[in-house]
């Protein structure tokens, strides 16, 4: 069999078009810049921008934008070979808009269905995804047929491995994960579905957080996910759903982790200027996956995830934005993200990003602390 990957996300995938002015609306925005997005693509270009080997499981319409996401995944070390297209649907665009440092309004383009939402069980490659180290799924994979049983199926997959490995030694001696990325999107969501916490999405999560041994969600996501929001409550409902860790992100609260051994970390947010949240989450999720997989201790891995949200939300990007170690090990090190850590996320920069023109708001003022809220499109 070859050799597992290290990670293995699945779900959502699209062309982000961001603007490359900052503080104007998008009605006023005249250059924008095209890169590749969709939470669980950029935690896969987070992970192997850290040095792992990485796949994703998505679709893509069958047209240029298509085209270019594959060209962006071989570029960004991320292996396309289940990124399959659909004919019927075209491939998803996002628009953003860019008002540091806290409001980045989303528009999403996923009609009338995203390619990635067909997904289907039986063209599932089983065999890796039971044998991938990592495997990364989120909430918006359950919003729709037949993404929704897919994603269940591989998850059972998941569920049946690890059962099949209790008690005895992996071959590899890996630490193994299952990553539930609660990724709340109502938008996704059909209205039928969509009466608060009478509606059928918390269901839906709750069937898929008891195949899962990680669970990583903002207070939105952990309310709908468990109904509670204290942080502290949702991390033990968390717990009580399946998972073996529980991950809070906070915001400007930082991030709390709760481990089934009774391990609790709290981490403070890192100071950064912000200039773009959007990726921040996924950068967030690339880390940790990262931690995960090198055995590290729990407020270790907190703290490296988090540095590496903060390094993403200062640039403006989010595929292309992902830190590389030494980035991360930089902004540990000096106890924030600073100028040496804010370039474009490309080997060798290290000058700060330029997506204002002359219109836009210069200095941003001190530092804002992000807690790696901000989640890709």
């Amino acid at each position: 069999m070859p050799e597992p990957y290290d990670v293995i996300t699945m779900g959502r995938i699209g062309v982000d078009i961001y603007p490359l002015q900052t503080g104007v609306p998008l009605a006023r925005v005249e250059t924008f810049g095209k890169f590749l997005g969709g939470s669980p693509a950029n935690v896969a270009v987070a992970a192997a921008r850290l040095g792992r080997r990485t796949a994703v499981v998505t679709r893509t319409g069958k047209d240029a934008f298509g085209d270019y996401l594959h060209q962006a995944l071989g570029e960004f070390g991320v292996d396309d070979r289940w990124v399959t297209p659909v004919a019927e649907y075209p491939t998803p665009v996002t628009f953003c808009e860019i008002f540091p440092p806290d409001d980045f309004p989303l528009y999403f383009y996923r009609q009338p269905k995203a390619p990635d939402l067909e997904i289907h069980a039986e063209e599932l490659d089983l065999d890796a995804v039971r044998a991938a180290r990592v495997f990364w799924m989120t909430g918006t994979g359950l919003c729709a047929e037949p993404s929704r049983t897919a994603t269940l199926t591989a998850l059972r997959a998941r569920s049946a491995g690890r059962a099949a490995e209790d008690g005895a030694a992996r071959a590899d001696g890996t630490p193994r994960a299952t990553v539930f990325d609660l990724d709340w999107r109502p938008m996704f969501w059909d209205e039928s579905q969509m009466a608060g916490h009478t509606s059928t999405a918390p269901a839906r999560y709750r069937e898929a957080l008891a195949h899962a041994t990680v669970a990583v969600g903002n207070l939105d996501e952990c309310e709908i996910a468990t109904g509670e929001r204290e942080p502290n409550a949702a991390a033990r409902a968390l717990l009580a759903a399946g998972v073996e860790l529980a991950v809070v992100k906070q915001g400007p609260a930082g991030v709390l982790a709760v481990h089934r051994d009774g391990t609790t970390a709290q981490i403070p947010p890192l100071p950064v200027d912000v200039v773009n949240g959007l990726g921040a989450g996924d950068a967030f999720g690339g880390a940790l996956c990262h931690g995960l997989l090198a055995g590290w201790e729990t407020e270790r891995i907190m703290r490296y995830a988090n540095a590496a949200g903060a390094i993403v939300a200062s640039r403006l990007a989010c595929s292309s934005a992902m830190p590389f170690p030494y980035e991360v090990e930089q902004a540990l090190a000096a106890g924030a993200v600073t100028g040496a850590v804010t370039g474009t996320g490309e080997p060798g920069t290290g000058e700060p990003g330029t997506p204002g023109d002359p219109g836009t708001p210069g200095d941003p003022g001190a530092p804002t602390e992000t807690g790696a809220t901000g989640v890709a499109p």
